[in-house]
């Protein structure tokens, strides 16, 4: 082997630890997200968000019961889960079990929306699909609400349906929350859908999918990832039509389990008005 050939499969190696020394590097994340019509009473309500865990493929499993200890110390008001929990059957147990501490962490509620692995829907020979029947006692909203009274306000927790999101064009995830909600939160997989959601109900879209752009390349006005590279630069927050809308990177992998440039993250938000 010539020299330059050697140091390029030296730097290939020396790459790909790397990236995989930064798949089990877990960002611990505080960020504050102002919602304009807020009652000030719910001033400093916290949200921790967490993502694509894909259970049973790659370090997401391992990162979870990692944000679970957090959770623990945190006492958040709120933990989503966005959808992509377990990639393999046989991880459904260990998943349960990290989300029943994190069940035990939240003040008032737990829940998670299924995403499109979850479905085994996608190119990622990983994702097997699953039956969600255990979550260790968080709520499952897959096209269904809940609602819950936080210092005497209503706070209205909806969950948009993965399989009608990519099945039925027409599908609005934001009829599922109460218009009259002091608060109207959305879980939804897929950041996309922003755009399309009807202006003015949902306060605050949660949502995930992207991973960061898991492996990403440095590019004018933010990075491009190559886990979904049509989605343009990666950004965690953004907002359309009065929402706001959280993305988070995610804590596991796919079709590699390798990240660049897109560390792995639970992240909590706090609401200010």
């Amino acid at each position: 082997m010539m020299r330059w050939q050697r140091g390029a499969a030296a730097a290939a190696a020396a790459g790909i630890a790397a990236s995989g020394a930064e798949a089990l590097t877990l960002r611990r994340r505080v960020r504050d997200i102002t919602i304009p019509t807020l009652p000030m009473a719910l001033e400093g309500l916290t949200i921790l968000h967490i993502s694509d865990v894909h259970a049973g493929y790659g370090p997401g499993l391992t990162l979870l019961r990692r944000s679970a200890r957090w959770a623990a110390e945190l006492e958040p008001d709120i933990i989503a889960v966005t959808g992509d929990m377990v990639a393999r059957r046989r991880a459904g147990p260990a998943f349960a079990a990290a989300c029943a501490e994190l069940v035990s962490a939240a003040r008032h509620a737990a829940v998670a929306v299924l995403g499109n692995h979850d479905l085994a829907e996608g190119r990622d020979p990983f994702a097997q699909g699953w039956d969600p029947d255990d979550l260790g006692g968080v709520t499952l909203l897959d096209g269904a609400a809940i609602e819950l009274a936080v210092s005497g306000h209503r706070i209205s927790l909806a969950g948009a349906s993965a399989a009608r999101m990519m099945r039925q064009p027409g599908y609005d995830p934001v009829s599922h929350l109460d218009p009259s909600a002091e608060l109207r939160v959305l879980l939804c997989h897929f950041p996309h859908m922003l755009p399309r959601l009807e202006p003015g109900i949902a306060h605050l879209v949660l949502a995930g999918h992207l991973h960061g752009g898991q492996i990403c390349a440095p590019w004018p006005g933010g990075r491009i990832g190559l886990a979904h590279p049509r989605s343009g630069p990666v950004s965690a927050l953004e907002a359309s039509n009065g929402t706001v809308m959280h993305v988070s990177p995610g804590l596991g992998t796919t079709f590699v389990p390798l990240r660049f440039l897109a560390r792995p993250e639970v992240t909590l938000l706090r609401l200010r008005a």
